[in-house]
């Protein structure tokens, strides 16, 4: 069954089709500032699992969470290192993840190991006003696993089964996020992405 598509609002606002549908545990398509994503609230029962099958994407990878901001980040996370803090006042809103230990009560269902969340603010005005409105959200390229993302509303709607609802934002075909680890004062990197040049020269600043 082809997914729904609901136009962006302007000013940028969640349409309501998107919001209801993260509460009731399924899968939407959102745009980003890289490339088009799924996503789910990873908190519903259920919901991540219905994204990890639609992707068709092992459990063991886990999912990444946007944010709305640092403040959410750190409602979400409990406390942040200094590093991690620091590159996320450098870089978000932007294409930065930054991959941090779990706190025990995340309470998410993420996929992976369960020790470490990926968190990312990205540079869309209508997704950080999603991640207010229905909180932090358990984001992925909207592809299958190992292909290349959909660009556009209408090839995700067509060329996914099981999405509720595509938030039709345009064309996305950015560069994927730069991802790194911080543990403690330990920056490594695990995808070079949009941004690893900056990340890295900030590091070498000091």
């Amino acid at each position: 069954m082809t997914a729904m598509i609901v136009p962006a609002l302007q000013p940028p606002a969640p349409p309501e089709e998107v919001v209801a549908a993260l509460r009731a545990g399924l899968v939407v398509g959102i745009p980003t500032d890289t490339v088009y994503g799924l996503a789910v609230d990873p908190w519903r029962p259920g919901a991540s699992e219905r994204l990890f099958a639609v992707k068709r994407r092992p459990h063991d990878v886990a999912l990444p969470v946007l944010v709305a901001d640092i403040e959410q980040a750190r409602g979400l996370l409990g406390s942040l290192a200094p590093l991690a803090e620091r590159l996320m006042q450098a870089f978000w809103p932007g294409a930065l993840t930054v991959v941090v230990p779990a706190p025990d009560d995340l309470g998410a269902d993420l996929g992976g190991d369960g020790r470490s969340v990926g968190v990312r603010c990205p540079a869309h005005d209508l997704v950080r006003a999603l991640a207010r409105e229905a909180g932090p959200i358990a984001v992925t390229s909207a592809n299958l696993h190992g292909a290349a993302p959909f660009s556009s509303a209408s090839e995700l709607a067509a060329g996914l089964d099981g999405v509720a609802v595509v938030l039709d934002g345009g064309l996305c075909a950015g560069e994927p996020s730069t991802v790194v680890s911080v543990r403690g004062d330990e920056l490594a990197l695990l995808r070079p992405g949009a941004l690893w040049e900056a990340v890295a020269d900030l590091e070498w600043r000091g």
